[in-house]
């Protein structure tokens, strides 16, 4: 299975390289995430570390910053260029995985492997295990949209399985979805973000407007929610778009929202903030948050969160404890079957099916979002310390 998994790869390879190359040169989140993946450009070490921790992207690798204090020697690979420099925050030994083909020649040993959510690459599971290593996969979900695609390729998941020893689930669904796959060794444990600690790297005062935030946007919400968005004389209103790439586009969609209502804007980019004066700062009605890292700064800070990712079909929604924090009024999409074990941790979040009814919920007293009882990550580090005492 391992070889023709692999030569399968190599077909693909051959195939893709030239269109991945040229890819890498007009997508700017690409630019450097493509080339060290599949042309291991400025990628062709990787250091010694005891425990080899990998996730996808910013969120997962946050998600990650208290296991990360607990252990001594650790390296972090990611996928996207966030998440590089998310866990260069944390430790100088990061690197993008590379594709499949080159994991063989480039993978280091380590002691344990530690995957998040589901980022199952059958060669860096097998090269660990070649290695020795103990494989642990945390924060493990299959939602209810991709079970059929995971079922359909279970010949496939069954092997990456074999070599993985322990399994924490968000739920008791996933672990039973998990198990059906193959899985040995599953704890329905919870979701480890909501785990998360606060971090805010800047202390705002409260505004005297009630604030309005709309929290990571993808392709084609900004727009569905401005179109029937009512702003208050006393509102003030931020556009927070997940990914930077898509910072310009959302400028020209805001630019035209305010335009039309003749409502002033600004970029956070463009603002003076060596003490922190927001205040004094953001007079405008409207502003651009065109910074990644700063999102939570205005949770602290902000009134009502529209928690975006759940407004169209294809996202699957995202983390609602960070906004729950702060004591937010959040309000979501219905489209959240991603973040269906965070979501269940969070009282009072209004699920919005229909837009024409975002204003009714802005003019009524709604309730703050509240966490329920955190849960503590000791089960999974001590899985870790067992994997590291054990060699």
């Amino acid at each position: 299975m391992i070889f023709c998994y692999y030569t399968f790869a190599v077909i693909f390879y051959i195939i893709t390289a030239p269109f991945l190359f040229l890819l890498s040169f007009f997508k700017e989140k690409y630019k450097i995430s493509l080339k060290s993946r599949f042309f291991l450009y400025k990628n062709l070490k990787q250091e010694y570390a005891d425990v080899h921790f990998h996730a996808c992207s910013y969120g997962e690798v946050k998600s990650m910053g208290c296991l990360f204090k607990q252990i001594n020697n650790y390296r972090i690979s990611v996928i996207t260029n966030t998440g590089f420099n998310e866990a260069l925050r944390h430790t100088h030994k990061v690197n993008f995985l590379p594709f499949e083909i080159f994991i063989p020649f480039w993978f280091k040993p380590c002691k344990v492997l530690v995957i998040f959510e589901a980022e199952l690459w059958l060669m860096l599971v097998f090269m660990a295990k070649f290695f020795n290593a103990k494989i642990i996969l945390i924060n493990a979900r299959i939602s209810d949209k991709s079970q059929k695609k995971y079922e359909k390729f279970k010949f496939f998941y069954k092997v990456i399985f074999r070599y993985i020893d322990e399994v924490f689930a968000q739920s008791l669904k996933d672990k039973e979805r998990l198990e059906a796959l193959g899985a040995k060794n599953v704890i329905a444990y919870k979701n480890i973000k909501i785990n998360n600690e606060n971090k805010t790297t800047r202390k705002f005062l409260k505004l005297n407007s009630r604030l309005l935030i709309l929290a990571s946007t993808h392709e084609n919400e900004e727009e569905l929610i401005l179109s029937k968005i009512e702003l208050s004389e006393n509102d003030k209103l931020i556009i927070a778009p997940r990914h930077p790439e898509r910072f310009k586009k959302v400028e020209k969609i805001l630019q035209t929202f305010c335009e039309k209502n003749n409502f002033s804007m600004q970029k956070f980019s463009n603002l003076n903030l060596n003490n922190n004066t927001l205040e004094n700062e953001f007079v405008g009605k409207c502003l651009l948050l065109d910074s990644l890292g700063e999102l939570e700064n205005f949770y602290s800070i902000s009134d009502i969160v529209f928690l975006c990712g759940s407004f169209v079909r294809n996202i699957g929604g995202h983390n609602p404890v960070e906004a729950a924090k702060y004591k937010n009024i959040i309000i979501s999409g219905e489209y959240f079957f991603n973040q269906e074990s965070l979501y269940s941790e969070v009282e009072n979040i209004y699920i919005c099916k229909n837009l024409d009814e975002i204003n009714t919920y802005l003019q009524q007293e709604l309730s703050y979002a509240k966490i329920k009882k955190q849960n503590d990550l000791l089960q999974i580090i001590q899985s870790i310390k067992e994997g590291l005492n054990a060699k």
